[in-house]
């Protein structure tokens, strides 16, 4: 079985996006080991360095990496990854489930997003639109998009 990890920087606190991730990681549970970690984001001044978010983003990469399972194929969501289709998500499920690693970590940074040293860490870069959401929100829309993975792989009509 899949064994899939979020590794999420920062606390989700607004009940929305809880009940919302809440449902998918429920659906998840009949389809994969799926685990979510948060991790605490660092705090900064109201108006923050350059100097003091790359500090930041340091201690924060340190504790990401010491979450990532060891032979986890790992995605990373920033800006400068690519877009893929859920039908491409599907794709990368069915490919992870199907080799000899079958672990699937994907890393959401907090709201300075995340260090170089993680990046180059990836094995791909994604990103969900060219469009800027709330890190929360993303954690849905991920969560979301693995489900309709696992569903258009066993052919469901779940996705139209």
């Amino acid at each position: 079985m899949l064994s899939v990890k979020l590794i999420c920087v920062g606390k989700m606190r607004e009940k929305f996006y809880i009940d919302a991730f809440s449902e998918y990681t429920k659906r998840l549970q009949a389809y994969c080991r799926f685990e979510c970690v948060e991790l605490t984001e660092q705090r900064l001044s109201d108006n923050p360095s350059d100097k003091e978010i790359a500090a930041a983003l340091e201690r924060e990469s340190a504790e990401i990496m010491k979450n990532i399972p060891q032979d986890a194929f790992v995605a990373a969501m920033c800006i400068e990854g690519g877009q893929m289709p859920s039908e491409g998500m599907a794709k990368l499920i069915a490919e992870r489930e199907n080799s000899g690693k079958p672990k699937l970590c994907f890393l959401i940074g907090g709201s300075f997003g995340m260090s170089e040293t993680v990046k180059k860490r990836a094995d791909m870069k994604l990103s969900m639109s060219k469009m800027t959401f709330p890190h929360h929100l993303a954690r849905v829309m991920l969560a979301e998009q693995i489900y309709r993975g696992f569903k258009i792989n066993e052919g469901s009509r779940y996705h139209k």
